[in-house]
């Protein structure tokens, strides 16, 4: 299995710096601990496995893994609701994953308010700004992984 084409970002060099640049921003905030980076791993993992992005999944995966994630939660967040294994602020994240990852699926709100309260509750104003940018990030590489149908255990320079 292969992709269809080189990655987009390669190709626009301009568009690579600045996916680049934000991705530098995000791992600045994942090692200050601004949100705990198993958290935002446990998000990703969620937003790929609604997009049904093979290639993010495996490589949050294994982030995931170095971030702390345990077994438990690696084999549950996809039942993330009905399992034990998920603190009441990845909870809030992982719901604002879906929220975010699902946006068009809802005739109501984007982010319910429900969702937004739970952020609120577990997280100040810059912690929020992480999670949702964070979120976005993994839904654009999804989005341009599955167009090009990169395959599961592809890496990036």
């Amino acid at each position: 299995m292969h992709a269809r084409m080189t990655n987009p970002a390669y190709l626009v060099p301009e568009a690579g710096r600045a996916i680049q640049s934000l991705m530098q921003a995000m791992a600045k905030d994942m090692a200050d601990g601004v949100v705990p980076a198993s958290t935002l791993m446990l998000a990703a993992m969620r937003g790929s496995q609604i997009n049904g992005g093979s290639a993010c999944l495996y490589a949050d995966a294994a982030e995931a893994r170095k971030a702390g994630v345990t077994d438990d939660q690696m084999n549950a967040v996809a039942a993330w609701r009905q399992s034990p294994f998920f603190t009441d602020a990845e909870r809030a994240a992982l719901a604002l994953a879906e929220a975010a990852t699902r946006m068009n699926d809802r005739s109501d709100a984007a982010i319910p308010d429900a969702v937004w309260d739970g952020l609120v509750e577990h997280y100040d104003e810059r912690q929020r700004a992480t999670l949702i940018l964070w979120t976005a990030t993994s839904n654009l590489f999804n989005t341009i992984n599955n167009i090009i149908n990169d395959p599961a255990g592809t890496t990036w320079n």
